[in-house]
């Protein structure tokens, strides 16, 4: 199945100022790519670089904006698949001593995710229940049971503490949650966002935006839950993959920017927004939510 995704940033700046964004397919989707494009709008941005690939496997760009105005717009067709996220219902939890030593760094706290400091409320929340998918499915149903969605509810510093003593929260704070529980019951759990389609699923009635889930290690291998929305979704791209949302900021800005707009599209391919994003495009408010 084709998917057209894309995005477009608004950026104003005073002074000359270098920034790092993430806003490709991660280097695993590259596969997938049929055609992509890229392009910024007015005089106050030098082209971007081509990509870099990060310790993470994302596809980094850098950018200079000069000062006034920049738009930049990012559109490509992907290819995915039909089916909804993989379900696995019988994956089992690898022991510390049997994980690869790349995954080791996921059971780690990190900036958002202080997962030692929970470690007390989710072995007293979860350490009844079966360790593999069934636990880690429980502590999603827990965190999305618990936390309300709100546009606007957390600065850009709030991590899993602070969704945890407010309750409220966008996408990416429901995944910090998350991770920082499973991290603390020895799940390795990575950070991911990217894009999301709304394929089979009602119209939200909200702006598109990019969106934040987790990837769990099972098995042997990494599958994808979402505490947030907590169903299995079709048409996911990613991104961004790390330890928390700091690995994977949109944008890095060394200096003061202003994002004035941004617009985030993912569609079943029409070439609709291929021809012209402004057709399928809906604002958003760039919190990854």
């Amino acid at each position: 199945m084709d998917l057209d995704i894309g995005c477009s940033f608004v950026f104003d700046t005073a002074v000359p100022t270098h920034a790092v964004m993430l806003f490709e397919p991660h280097s695993t989707e590259l596969d997938g790519v049929v055609h992509s494009r890229l392009e910024t709008v007015g005089d106050a941005a030098l082209p971007p670089s081509e990509p870099y690939v990060d310790s993470f496997g994302n596809l980094c760009r850098r950018i200079t904006l000069n000062a006034g105005q920049t738009t930049l717009r990012f559109l490509a067709r992907v290819n995915v698949s039909q089916e909804a996220d993989e379900t696995d219902e019988g994956a089992q939890l690898d022991t510390p001593m049997d994980l690869p030593d790349a995954v080791l760094q996921f059971l780690m706290p990190s900036r958002y995710c202080e997962s030692d400091q929970v470690a007390d409320l989710a072995w007293s929340t979860f350490g009844a229940i079966e360790s593999g998918w069934g636990r880690v499915q429980s502590v999603c149903d827990w965190v999305h049971g618990r936390t309300e969605f709100r546009y606007g509810s957390s600065p850009p510093g709030f991590s899993a503490l602070g969704v945890l003593d407010s309750g409220v929260g966008v996408c990416r704070d429901f995944t910090h949650l998350a991770i920082a529980l499973c991290r603390s019951l020895n799940i390795p759990t990575r950070y991911a966002f990217g894009y999301l389609p709304d394929i089979d699923v009602p119209d939200p009635g909200t702006p598109m935006d990019f969106c934040a889930w987790m990837e769990v290690f099972l098995d042997g291998r990494w599958f994808t839950f979402d505490p947030r929305n907590n169903e299995r979704r079709i048409g996911r791209v990613v991104i961004g993959r790390g330890r928390d949302a700091a690995d994977v900021a949109m944008v890095t800005s060394f200096g003061k920017i202003q994002m004035v707009a941004l617009t985030v599209w993912a569609e079943v391919g029409s070439g609709a927004s291929w021809n012209d994003p402004t057709i399928s495009g809906r604002e958003g408010p760039g919190l990854i939510g």
